[in-house]
This record gives C-alpha cells, structure tokens and sequence, in this order.
C-alpha cells in the first residue's frame, strides 16, 4: 500500500493480495465491515480495542462566511464523525522503522 487515498476496491484489492482471498469475497469483507460499523454507530459510540473509538457529535447551527464573497449564511445543525486512534495504535504508526 503506497497511496495515500484509498477506496473500498483498493482495501479489497490489497485484503485480497495479502491473504489469497477471491476478490469478490474481499470485497464482501469491507462491504461488510463497513456495514457494521455504521449500524452501530446509529446506536452510540463504538470501542475498536487496539484501533480507536468511533464517535458522533453533534454540531449546533451556525454562522458561517464566504472568505471571498462575504456573504454570510446559516450552518445547518449536523451530526459529524469523530475517531480517536488507541495508543497501541500510534504507537504502531509512531515505531521507526
């Protein structure tokens, strides 16, 4: 994995290099995965032990500006997504080497 930005088939595609699994199958893997979690996240946060936790938060409304224009206009309130990687995590990321 060299890019930087990945898609689903590109997850799918290197599931399916490093494990020997049918395309398709990996394919069904990360569907799957990603199903999961944004289910359970309909239902609160989530803990991934040795990943990080999910979380949904709440944004109020708001005003908010056009830098070039300066026109101003209303943020709508919204729910935005939140992750905080495990410290085993970055510890991972963080290893030299």
């Amino acid at each position: 994995m060299t890019r930087n930005n990945y898609n689903k088939k590109n997850l799918s595609d290197f599931l399916s290099e490093k494990k020997g699994y049918s395309s398709l199958f990996s394919q069904k893997i990360v569907d799957d995965l990603i199903h999961v979690i944004c289910q359970n996240l309909i239902l609160g946060d989530i803990t991934l032990k040795n990943l990080g936790v999910f979380k949904i938060i709440q944004k109020n409304e708001r005003l908010g500006r056009n830098p070039k224009t300066k026109k101003t206009y209303i943020i709508n309130k919204r729910k935005s997504l939140s992750f905080t990687c495990s410290k085993s995590f970055l510890k991972t990321v963080n290893k030299d080497g």
